[in-house]
């Protein structure tokens, strides 16, 4: 794969919750976001916020896969549908990730894996990281 240029923007996320209520979200470039966590209340709680940050990078990725292998004219839609599986056993946390791509267009199969296998393990910042073993930096003030 050749080299990705890139372009840095601002990132990051600020969470603010008062003694009651619901998180409010704001993003370093300002975007904002309300988090629910009633279990039929519509919207976004903080693992629909872990899958929807994989699907849009995958998706993303795909896409400039699907550039780097000179097939993007080919491409009509692109999705990324991710749902996780919670450990039963030891600390709360998403044990799997269940993916499914859907990559229409006029490619064969052995191209769409190609294009979901490169996006996945090669470009994706996300899925990269939740790989990895990211360290944590944490500063607790009053």
């Amino acid at each position: 794969m050749a080299d990705l240029k890139v372009r840095t923007r601002p990132v990051g996320a600020t969470a603010v919750l008062g003694r009651t209520g619901f998180p409010h979200v704001t993003s370093a470039t300002k975007g904002e976001i309300d988090i629910v966590t009633g279990p039929s209340q519509p919207g976004f709680n903080p693992l629909d916020l872990l899958y929807s940050s994989l699907s849009a990078c995958l998706v993303l990725s795909a896409r400039m896969a699907a550039s780097q292998f000179g097939v993007l004219d080919k491409i009509t839609e692109i999705t990324a549908d991710v749902t996780g599986e919670k450990a039963t056993e030891g600390l709360s946390r998403v044990q799997k990730f269940n993916i499914a791509f859907a990559i229409k267009g006029d490619l064969d199969d052995e191209m769409r894996s190609k294009i979901a296998h490169a996006a996945e393990d090669e470009i994706c910042t996300v899925s990269n990281t939740i790989r990895g073993n990211p360290e944590f930096s944490t500063v607790v003030s009053g």
